[in-house]
Parts: C-alpha cells; sequence; structure tokens
C-alpha cells in the first residue's frame, strides 16, 4: 500500500524493486575467494591482534562449498520491496503492512556493518505479534530502509550525507507511504539517524528506540562514575577508544584506502566486517569454528550480510558515511554547537553485550526525561540480529504508552 506523491525535488514515484544477481558475479566471487592470498597464523591466542585466520578459513571454505546466496536472494524477493528517488538517491526499503490495520507504522534504520539483512527476522514478531507471544495491539507497520550507499540503495554522487540528511530522507519517505503517525528505531550508525529524527522532530514522529547510546563517545567526561556499573561502563568505553576504535577510525578519515581493499578482496572484506566488536567477533567466531551459533548469529546470515556487501560493492560507499559524520561532528564542535534536544519520548533497551553498555543514568544524561528503559539477560551489539524475538519484545514495550 503506497501513496504516490509529486514533490519538486524530482521523481517521487515508489517502484516495486527484486534482486537478481547474475550468476557470473557468484562464479566470480567463489573464484576470488578460492584465489586469496592467506597470511600467516597471528602470534597470540586471541583476537588483539585483529580475526584470526582458523575463524577466516572456516568462513572462506563455507563461502565457496556450503553457502547459497540464492536462498537469502529467496528471503528479500518474499518480501514487498521498493524503491523511490529522495533528495537525489534511489533508496531501497522493505515495507511490510501488518493484518492489523491499527497497527503502529515503524521505521527501522540498520548499522554498519549490517544491512536490512540484520533486521528480516525481527519482521514476523513485529508485523505479526500474535504468532509471537504478543498481542494484536503491539502490531507494527514495518518500513526498513537501505542507508544511502549501502546495499540496494544508490551511492550519493555529491557530500552531504550525514545522520541529519539521512533522518530528513526517512521522514519524508514516511511522508510519501501516507504515514502520519509513526515512530523510529535504530542501532549502529542507525541509532545515529533515528537519535537525529527525534531532535528533529518531524511532523509525525511521536517517539524514538534506541539500543546504542552514541553520544556517550562525545560526552564521556560528563558521564556519571559513582557506581560499580557506571565504573564498569568507564571502562568499556575507555577500551573502545584505545583498542577498539581502528575501524571507526580509518572509515571516518580514510574510506577510500580502504575501499579499495573491500571492493577487491572478498576475504578483506569479511575479515572488515568481522572486526567490528570483541563480544559480536567471538559469537560469530564459535558460529563458524564450532559450529556453535549464538541465537540468530548464524553460519548463513552473517555470510549473507557479508555476501550483499560485495555483490552490491558498497563496502567503500558505506564507510563514507564516517568520514561523513566526523566531518559534521567537527563542524559542529568548531562552531560551538549543542544539537537541539530531543522532542519526542525516547526508548533505550540495554543489552549486556553492547560495545560499551550504558547505564540508566548515562542515558538520562543525553535524554533527560526519558520515557522507557530496560536491561534485558542477554543480546549484544548487533541486537536485532542475535536475540529479534527479545529485541521485539523490546521495541513493543516501547512504544505501547503512545499508541
Amino acid at each position: 500500500m503506497t501513496v504516490m506523491a509529486e514533490t519538486p525535488t524530482g521523481d517521487a514515484t515508489i517502484r516495486p524493486f527484486a534482486v537478481e544477481i547474475p550468476e557470473a558475479d557468484l562464479q566470480d566471487l567463489r573464484a576470488r575467494i578460492a584465489a586469496t592470498r592467506w597470511p600467516t597464523k597471528e602470534l597470540v591466542a586471541d583476537r588483539s591482534q585483529g580475526v584470526q585466520l582458523a575463524t577466516l578459513q572456516e568462513l572462506a571454505r563455507y563461502w565457496t562449498t556450503d553457502y547459497d546466496w540464492r536462498k537469502c536472494e529467496a528471503k528479500l524477493n518474499a518480501l514487498p520491496q521498493f524503491t523511490t528517488e529522495i533528495d537525489g538517491v534511489e533508496i531501497h526499503f522493505i515495507h511490510v503492512r501488518s493484518e492489523h490495520e491499527d497497527a503502529m507504522p515503524l521505521v527501522m534504520t540498520h548499522g554498519w556493518p549490517g544491512s536490512v539483512i540484520e533486521l528480516l527476522e525481527t519482521i514476523g514478531p513485529l508485523t505479526d505479534p500474535t504468532a509471537h507471544g504478543g498481542t494484536p495491539e503491539d502490531a507494527f507497520h514495518l518500513v526498513l530502509p537501505s542507508i544511502p550507499g549501502y546495499g540496494f540503495s544508490s551511492e550519493p554522487t555529491e557530500l552531504g550525507w550525514d545522520a541529519d540528511r539521512i533522518a530528513r530522507a526517512w521522514a519524508e519517505l514516511m511522508r510519501r507511504l501516507g504515514y502520519t503517525r509513526y515512530v523510529a528505531q535504530g542501532g549502529d550508525v542507525g541509532a545515529y539517524v533515528t537519535d537525529a529524527m527525534g531532535r528533529q522532530a518531524p511532523e509525525g514522529l511521536l517517539g524514538i528506540h534506541l539500543n546504542v547510546l552514541t553520544a556517550a563517545v562525545a560526552l564521556k567526561d560528563q558521564l556519571p562514575a559513582q557506581s560499580e556499573q557506571e565504573r564498569a561502563a568507564h571502562d568499556a568505553l575507555t577500551t573502545f577508544l584505545t583498542d577498539g576504535f581502528a575501524i571507526v577510525l580509518e572509515q571516518s578519515t580514510r574510506p577510500q584506502t580502504i575501499g579499495y581493499s573491500l571492493l577487491d578482496s572478498p576475504v578483506g572484506l569479511a575479515a572488515w566486517i568481522l572486526d567490528h566488536d570483541t563480544d559480536s567477533y567471538y559469537k560469530i567466531s564459535r558460529a563458524f569454528v564450532d559450529g556453535e551459533p549464538t541465537g540468530n548469529l548464524t553460519r548463513d546470515n552473517i555470510v549473507d550480510d557479508i555476501t550483499l556487501y560485495w555483490l552490491t560493492g558498497t563496502g567503500t560507499s558505506a564507510a563514507r558515511w564516517y568520514w561523513e559524520f566526523g566531518r559534521a561532528q567537527a563542524a559542529a564542535g568548531a562552531a560551538g554547537q549543542a544539537p537541539p534536544p530531543v522532542a519526542v519520548p525516547v526508548g533505550f533497551t540495554n543489552f549486556p553485550g553492547e560495545v560499551f553498555p550504558a547505564p540508566r543514568s548515562w542515558v538520562e544524561v543525553v535524554f533527560p526525561g526519558l520515557a522507557y528503559f530496560n536491561e534485558p539477560d542477554r543480546g549484544g551489539h548487533f541486537a536485532a540480529w542475535e536475540e529479534p524475538e527479545l529485541f521485539s519484545t523490546e521495541v513493543r514495550a516501547t512504544f505501547r504508552s503512545l499508541r
């Protein structure tokens, strides 16, 4: 169900979309994996030197012998997919309407190195809650866009596509779909976008939910450190900024440089994606090396996401978002500009395996008047991917009072 609308900036038509990858592209991928030049084994027993050789070699073996991209392609094509041009970029999105007509519209934004792949298992629980332990009153109409330069959305051809601009594009997308009242959710890069939406407060946005406190990096010295939980959070944040920041630093300063490797070597791309954070890395590593997946972080789901980056050739364009973000942050800092306050209710879920779990006291520094907060007993940075049912329960709880 879409509503066509004309805007002065270009064609606002919403067009059906299907994934059709030529077989030659898959053959080329397998050939490139087979031709990989491998380094020697790391000289440590953990990931302190980076992604471990055994993990990546097992991933490569699985990728070339057991993995079937066509299953992922069929899963995507079984969903209603569309594209529409917004602000000069062709935006790809999945749009699943609930059978419950009173469902609340929800736009969810993926992160890096994720994609719409990381959100697929939440579609059932969110749009059809009665089949997943919920009630009809918990239902959502779900909109899952691909960030510009990610997945099947086109690459920006000009500078300026930071979180604020993406947030404005999402507001236009929801307007174009005919939604006059809706909510938004995001983690990782998606959290920056969703946070920006909350501060812009476009007409119709009722509230937001986040599962990572992105502002903690800039506000580190202003965050409480009194309780044991607060001190542990500071330790985790310090560890991230000193030992887990390599990918952020490279992509926010030299995305083009790493981009050559990401576009030329599938195994290089896989290593870069796997090296996101310690908790996620070890969970993913166990799925391949030990055959023991954690939650929904299965071998197929991980390789689906990596393969999507490879087949769409978006390793470089996705990395450029970090450059845009870094420049926007630097410009705001130089001008002494504090972001406007969030003007809608905020819900926050603190998953224990997050890169730096945020105590409620931290979240309240960033979002005074926090409307919802919870701390589940499991789940990490890619919460929607790893624990889709638990994640969906959190989203329902956050927005229940806004219906």
